[in-house]
């Protein structure tokens, strides 16, 4: 079945169209989820809620632009909801000390996709929110501190700290791998 297909049949309410949307396109949000939640059960749970508000606005959708880009931005907004439902607060784990240097070069050719992935669900979840953003999503740090309300500052404060806690991370495997 074709997307424009899928995406006419939802409207009307066909649940084959509906089942073949979700099946198509879980897989892809599923990813975005994990990026942003912490654990497996939480990100099923906004993966959920994005095909709940996926699907009720759906009619917004009006077939122009990428159908994948607009149900993933969609999953973004669920994601950020849910987690500022959560209250966002700033989180401060001691990072001063941590050298500027950068890491050794086979630590990240090394670092596998969902190694990788896991070490991002492992950092704080301001850190974690404003990488995935900034970093993965490509919204300005003006947009983010709009998105969560925070100042533009605290934002680029957020993925520094974030950075600077994977270095440690990415170095700390590097060391236990030799």
């Amino acid at each position: 079945m074709k997307e424009k297909e899928m995406i006419e049949g939802s409207l009307r309410g066909e649940e084959r169209c509906q089942r073949a949307l979700f099946e198509r396109y879980a897989p892809l949000l599923m990813g975005v989820c994990q990026r942003y939640c912490r654990t497996q059960a939480e990100a099923e749970d906004v993966l959920q809620d994005t095909f709940v508000r996926l699907f009720a606005k759906l009619n917004h959708y009006g077939f122009q632009g990428s159908f994948a880009g607009w149900a993933r931005r969609l999953c973004v907004n669920v994601a950020l909801k849910t987690y500022q439902r959560k209250r966002f607060s700033l989180e401060q784990t001691g990072l001063d000390d941590v050298p500027e240097h950068g890491g050794a070069p086979t630590a990240y050719t090394d670092l596998g996709e969902q190694e990788l992935l896991d070490l991002i669900r492992q950092l704080p979840d301001g850190y974690r929110i404003v990488f995935n953003l900034y970093a993965i999503e490509g919204y300005s740090h003006k947009e983010i501190g709009q998105q969560l309300g925070i100042q533009e500052a605290s934002s680029r404060s957020q993925l520094l700290k974030a950075r600077k806690l994977l270095q440690q991370q990415i170095e700390r495997r590097q060391r236990i791998a030799i």
